[in-house]
């Protein structure tokens, strides 16, 4: 499904800002970036985990700075043993981050997860290189950024080794994410966050206030809105929470307004009532 789903894709390095009310006066076009737009993102240089002080020996478990403790997990028997080798981050701390996507080590289960939310007290985020094997093929490699994919990240068939797949994250975000600024020469204000996988929408969602603070958040699967989307104030405070179906392409739940406050912080609306 995805091969065939990449096939059609076209990455545009830069694309319209298209007005959310078709219905209404086009505002004018502004600038969007791939999350890789060299300009913006230098995900190129960050490509590899390496040290990269030109004087000194690289150090050992050390990327992009940061010192790292190498683990391994082991499933199955015989020869179709899975094995996963990683690095992780010596100091547990919370991702920097508003990627849907989380890798990290569970201490109780003695396994790498892949959450939304993450818990620092419960485990480790994964940072540097990424190798996982069936016996002693190598299935699936890449490299984390605190909890995040990054960089190249590759997949190959168990039997044969041959390539399946291949991708490029920056910092968890598919490399053709799209991201608009109000400052579009600094870019160091961001205003809109559109997560793109295989050409369609899949993933969290963000729009920005101009000061910084967080206007619209929500979830995309399949270049359908899924579960709640929640507006904010520009002071910080929620303004409505629009539901819509848990799950893509379900025309049985039409969206409708779950709940509203004021700029105040009270609530003025809520529907306890699911809409049919």
């Amino acid at each position: 499904m995805h091969f065939l789903r990449k096939i059609s894709l076209l990455i545009l390095p830069v694309l319209p800002l298209v007005s959310w009310a078709q219905d209404e006066p086009q505002e004018p076009q502004e600038q969007r970036f791939t999350i890789d737009t060299p300009a913006s993102l230098d995900f190129q240089k960050e490509e590899e985990p390496v040290n990269t002080t030109k004087k000194k020996k690289p150090k050992k478990k050390v990327f992009y700075g940061i010192k790292t403790k190498k683990g391994f997990t082991r499933k199955g028997v015989g020869d179709r043993i899975t094995y996963e080798l990683f690095y992780y981050l010596k100091k547990s701390e919370k991702p920097q981050t508003f990627v849907r996507d989380i890798f990290w080590y569970d201490y109780t289960r003695r396994e790498i997860r892949k959450t939304s939310t993450f818990d620092p007290t419960k485990g480790v985020l994964l940072h540097g290189p990424y190798e996982k094997r069936v016996g002693e093929t190598v299935v699936e490699k890449g490299i984390f950024y605190k909890g995040t994919r990054h960089g190249r990240w590759m997949r190959y068939n168990s039997r044969d080794s041959t390539l399946l797949d291949k991708d490029k994250y920056y910092h968890g975000w598919p490399k053709e994410s799209l991201v608009s600024y109000y400052d579009p020469t600094e870019r160091k204000r961001m205003k809109e966050m559109t997560p793109i996988e295989f050409g369609e929408k899949e993933g969290f969602y963000y729009f920005f206030h101009e000061n910084g603070q967080l206007a619209v958040q929500g979830e995309y699967q399949w270049d359908e809105k899924v579960g709640d989307w929640t507006e904010f104030y520009s002071n910080g405070k929620r303004k409505k929470i629009i539901a819509y179906p848990k799950e893509p392409f379900d025309e049985s739940v039409q969206p409708y307004v779950k709940a509203e406050w004021n700029d105040k912080g009270k609530e003025i609306y809520r529907n306890n009532k699911m809409a049919k």
